[in-house]
């Protein structure tokens, strides 16, 4: 009876310690509006325009709804200090657009490490299926990075194309 007493112990101590875990692992589950994005839309258009007038691609302009769904985009994957189009449960790019009013088909393109515009653009050039995201039949561009303290402040770079 005293070895039960002893397991059932073990067993709701493994719950809580398990329970205590979890809470401090939501640290990376930041609201949103606590972390801000800045927007480098404009920085990163001139670059990826002279991409696209090498291959003979007309020229994006900034797109507003784009540029909010980069920086929502940016500031999730800095809240979960992780890299990854889908966070979260039931996330889908293809809703998440619609939600922001991006003009559909969209395309969206995340990087992260890249200290400033031109490392993340590049990092997108050099990687065939951002290149090809960036050539694509877009009109609408949004680039956005956020950083959190919580994830050691490495910077997160979201991309969206639109139409």
């Amino acid at each position: 009876m005293h070895f039960a007493s002893r397991r059932n112990f073990l067993i709701l101590s493994g719950f809580a310690a398990a329970a205590g875990l979890s809470s401090c692992s939501s640290i990376f589950d930041l609201k949103p509006s606590k972390i801000p994005a800045q927007d480098e839309t404009e920085a990163a258009l001139p670059l990826v325009n002279a991409l696209r007038a090498k291959n003979d691609l007309p020229p994006l302009r900034f797109d507003a709804a784009a540029a909010r769904a980069a920086a929502d985009q940016a500031v999730r994957m800095a809240a979960h200090g992780k890299m990854e189009h889908n966070i979260g449960f039931g996330a889908d790019f293809a809703k998440r657009m619609k939600g922001m009013d991006v003009t559909l088909p969209a395309a969206e393109n995340i990087a992260t490490g890249q200290d400033s515009v031109d490392r993340a653009v590049d990092a997108w050039i050099n990687s065939h299926k951002h290149l090809v995201n960036m050539l694509g039949n877009y009109k609408g561009l949004g680039v956005a990075v956020a950083q959190n303290s919580a994830s050691g402040n490495r910077p997160y770079w979201a991309m969206v194309l639109s139409n």
